[in-house]
């Protein structure tokens, strides 16, 4: 499971709330930037160099970088995770060349003025098999639902119920022991949102808290195993594909405001 470095960040001021607006403007057009980038013959690292570069240009700082988790042996080399077909989330940017009919996640966050925002798409690579079309448009869905479930005084189990949900409708496997997560002062911060639940458990879901809500749907079984050659990078335990979106939500009276918005 995640490991998490910190008590949930509650946003608590108009100051606070434009700062995290702004952070995830900025990701969100990072990350769009990223996926027109993602065409067949493109290598990940190609990738991670332009997000590096996008997100210092407008002053703020790679979150993945060098950030070493608690259990990791060595700090994550990149800025961006690039995670292709099988590898299910925290792929290290390489010098693969992404392939017609590939599918990458790419999962990135940044540090604005003190503050973390996440985000991730899942983008098909050219001409692609509709059943793959299917795993990232339910997981898409998914992240909705999760959001839509959102409201203060309600339950993580309301998120994780409804995510849940959405993977069952379109026969597809929910991984266990990789969710969500509260940010904001650090980069993942409790609660931690498993993408499986029941409705009205969990802990309460608070104003101003920053919830970076993650559906990550395998093709067939819900088994992942870590590389252990990098560390980092989780695949499918049978080989099948998997696809990954996230959004940073600011919980508000109207429900969970999406600040990284594409």
């Amino acid at each position: 499971k995640l490991k998490i470095s910190g008590m949930a960040t509650i946003i608590k001021t108009k100051e606070e709330e434009e700062i995290v607006r702004g952070g995830g403007r900025r990701l969100a057009f990072v990350l769009g930037e990223l996926g027109k980038a993602a065409v067949p013959g493109v290598t990940t690292k190609e990738l991670d160099i332009l997000a590096e570069r996008l997100i210092r240009e407008k002053g703020d700082t790679p979150a993945f970088l060098n950030y070493k988790p608690d259990g990791a042996s060595r700090p994550f080399p990149a800025a961006l995770c690039a995670s292709v077909n099988n590898e299910v989330v925290h792929g290290i940017p390489s010098g693969k060349e992404l392939k017609e009919g590939d599918i990458i996640g790419l999962d990135l966050g940044l540090k604005h003025k003190g503050f973390f925002v996440d985000a991730a798409i899942s983008v098909p690579i050219g001409k692609v098999e509709s059943k793959y079309i299917k795993l990232i448009d339910t997981t898409r869905e998914a992240l909705s639902a999760g959001i839509s479930a959102v409201k203060i005084g309600g339950r993580i189990g309301d998120i994780s119920s409804a995510i849940e949900k959405v993977a069952a409708r379109g026969r597809f496997g929910v991984v266990l022991v990789l969710g969500g997560h509260a940010i904001g002062k650090h980069v993942h911060e409790t609660p931690f949102i498993p993408n499986y639940g029941r409705a009205g458990t969990g802990p309460v879901i608070q104003k101003g808290m920053l919830l970076a809500l993650e559906p990550i749907f395998n093709e067939s079984g819900a088994e992942v195993y870590m590389d252990r050659k990098d560390g980092y990078t989780f695949r499918t335990a049978d080989g099948l594909r998997s696809a990954h979106f996230e959004h940073t939500v600011l919980v508000t009276e109207k429900g969970g405001e999406i600040l990284t918005t594409l």
